[in-house]
């Protein structure tokens, strides 16, 4: 019963579905990677290494191409989008955002295979699922079927580099999802992309995560109107807070946001900031943004995300055991 909607899923899908290389010029190369390469170097027309890459699929027939920021981290690198043995065009990678792990890419030309976006926000918990990607880097068009197996998780996200980040909302899935699967589609049996499948756990089986539709479309639709994703701005480097921290600082409260600068040299709040002009100064405490609690839970980063550029927004401060209000007109990051 489930073996025919999914072949015919599968045939409709998988032209869709691309494979993702970075390369990268040999002298660009860090001590690590030359290391890592060495003896095993892949080559391409222009002389250059391959680096990474990952899995990707085209959402609209002038050539937008969905993936993981992670697949796509690297500045430095070129990105090709591989739809086929003699179908290779190299993409520009429009977007980046570290925070939700999504990218957006564009490929020329005006005619390519797409795939269907459904609403995730309708998405059930028990229903099936299918990921489709290019799994270990060399398996393309990988197909496995599964269920939604968990809505909203939360996970540490990391590879075995230098990304890492914390993942908020994620469908969790029993559908495969193997190294080289990221970026690539979780798709429904209608066949339209619920999500794009972000993670794993290494050391469980059958435990994968994917990013909800919606948030790469609210993405996409940023970019088609005004070219990039705008981002509002506050201006402060921080520290969010926890039991120990506070204890090992000697600090009054638990949660919050310790503004802190990193580093020595560096400033903690950018002249001429939202942050700045509403008076913000290193060792406040940002206790609310929006009136919304601020922990490890709900990051100052993620509450920034969920905000519009020139949103005035209100900031609960704690400055020497003193309770501060404070209105910030945020402005759009650059």
């Amino acid at each position: 019963m489930i073996g025919s909607p999914v072949k015919k899923i599968a045939k409709k899908v998988c032209p869709a579905v691309i494979t993702i290389v970075a390369s990268k010029d040999i002298p660009k190369l860090d001590a690590a990677s030359l290391i890592c390469l060495q003896g095993d170097l892949d080559l391409n027309a222009k002389g250059q290494a391959k680096v990474g890459g990952g899995s990707g699929f085209i959402v609209s027939k002038d050539g937008y191409v969905f993936t993981c920021a992670h697949v796509v981290k690297d500045l430095e690198a070129d990105y090709t989008v591989v739809i086929g043995p003699r179908q290779k065009y190299s993409a520009k990678v429009l977007s980046r955002d570290f925070l939700t792990d999504i990218a957006i890419l564009k490929i020329k030309g005006t005619s390519f295979p797409y795939l269907k976006l459904a609403n995730s926000d309708k998405v059930d918990l028990g229903q099936y699922a299918i990921s489709i990607g290019n799994s270990l880097g060399e398996f393309e068009d990988t197909i496995s079927l599964g269920i939604i197996s968990g809505l909203s998780r939360n996970i540490k996200a990391c590879d075995s580099m230098d990304f890492h980040t914390d993942l908020k909302g994620l469908f969790q899935t029993d559908a495969a999802i193997n190294n080289g699967n990221s970026g690539g589609p979780l798709i429904n049996i209608k066949g339209e992309v619920i999500g794009i499948n972000t993670a794993m756990i290494e050391k469980a089986q059958n435990i994968g995560f994917a990013i909800p539709i919606n948030c790469a479309v609210k993405d996409l639709i940023e970019i088609k109107k005004h070219g990039k994703i705008k981002r509002p701005y506050l201006g402060v480097k921080y520290v969010i807070l926890d039991k120990r921290i506070s204890e090992e600082n000697n600090l009054p409260i638990n949660e919050g946001a310790l503004v802190v600068r990193e580093r020595y040299g560096e400033c903690p709040v950018a002249k001429g900031s939202p942050a700045d002009k509403a008076g913000i100064k290193e060792y406040d405490i940002i206790i609310s943004f929006n009136k919304k609690i601020i922990n490890k839970e709900h990051t100052l980063a993620e509450l920034l995300a969920k905000s519009k550029v020139n949103q005035k927004v209100e900031v609960s401060i704690l400055r020497k055991e003193k309770l501060l209000k404070k209105v910030v007109i945020l402005q759009e990051k650059r």
